[in-house]
């Protein structure tokens, strides 16, 4: 296996050519968890667009509690600071959007790079051909002094294989090198990545989320399949994806649909686990 180029602040910056993400990068060889460090920044009042960046995690997290596995030298693990002045009336929107808007970027910037097609899960998957490359957390606080603030992890598997990854998500993970054979530059995408996350992010901020809703629902392949969504306390359910509503929610139509005649129960989920069901696993 050919090693993977080590990410160097120099290596970033000579192809950066954001305003704000970037401006100060904070790169370590090893770390617990990129979003835990730049936590901390945040709460001190470290400025808007700094990024924690990393080789390796050794307790990187992702959605819903799990384990983000980071092995060294191979992915790109970075975290970046987010401060924007908000209205209250549009807090809500924000924090729903933000997610979603990370991932479009995520996915956007990899098909820079990579010159491969890059699809999004419901809400910030990152996938191709239906195997996970990538995925996001979005964490928010308050500082003492300057506010607000969230903090966007984001996690890439870019160089290596998935045959070095624990055996349990081993078939349903994969590689930017494995999907191309070709070796990536993760200094060159870490700075495609933190300027279209910084155009998307702005935006959201300048313009609501109107825009970047159209551009995440083309790339969003949960909507029109059947799915299986797992819900906190162990409950699930089968049904359709049919939609992604205003507040960033995923509008599920409940499968089988009722024998009455009545139409099924539409269920909007902010939160859940969505699996993509395959042929004979119809939601009827």
């Amino acid at each position: 296996m050919l090693l993977s180029h080590p990410l160097t602040l120099h290596g970033i910056r000579s192809t950066l050519a954001t305003h704000a993400l970037g401006q100060r990068i904070d790169l370590f060889d090893r770390i617990d968890s990129t979003n835990r460090e730049a936590f901390a920044l945040a709460q001190a009042d470290v400025e808007h667009g700094a990024i924690v960046v990393a080789e390796e995690q050794t307790e990187g997290r992702g959605r819903l509690g799990r384990t983000w596995f980071s092995p060294p030298g191979m992915n790109l693990n970075c975290s970046v600071i987010i401060r924007k002045s908000l209205a209250q009336d549009r807090l809500a929107e924000w924090l729903s959007w933000l997610p979603l808007a990370a991932a479009l970027a995520a996915a956007e910037s990899l098909e820079q790079v990579a010159q491969i097609p890059v699809s999004v899960k419901w809400p910030n998957d990152l996938l191709i051909v239906e195997r996970k490359v990538g995925g996001i957390l979005c964490e928010s606080g308050t500082a003492p002094r300057s506010g607000p603030f969230q903090v966007v992890g984001i996690g890439i598997n870019v160089n290596g294989s998935s045959d070095g990854f624990p055996e349990e998500i081993r078939d349903s993970t994969t590689t930017i090198f494995q999907e191309t054979g070709r070796l990536v530059d993760r200094n060159r995408l870490l700075s495609q990545l933190l300027l279209e996350l910084e155009q998307c992010v702005d935006e959201l901020w300048t313009s609501g989320y109107s825009r970047i809703a159209f551009a995440y629902c083309k790339r969003c392949i949960t909507l029109g399949q059947p799915v299986r969504a797992s819900l906190a306390g162990g409950k699930e359910f089968i049904g359709v994806a049919e939609a992604i509503g205003p507040d960033g929610s995923l509008q599920v139509s409940e499968r089988p649909v009722p024998a009455n005649g009545r139409p099924p129960e539409i269920r909007r989920l902010r939160a859940a686990d969505i699996i993509h069901l395959r042929p004979g696993e119809n939601a009827g």
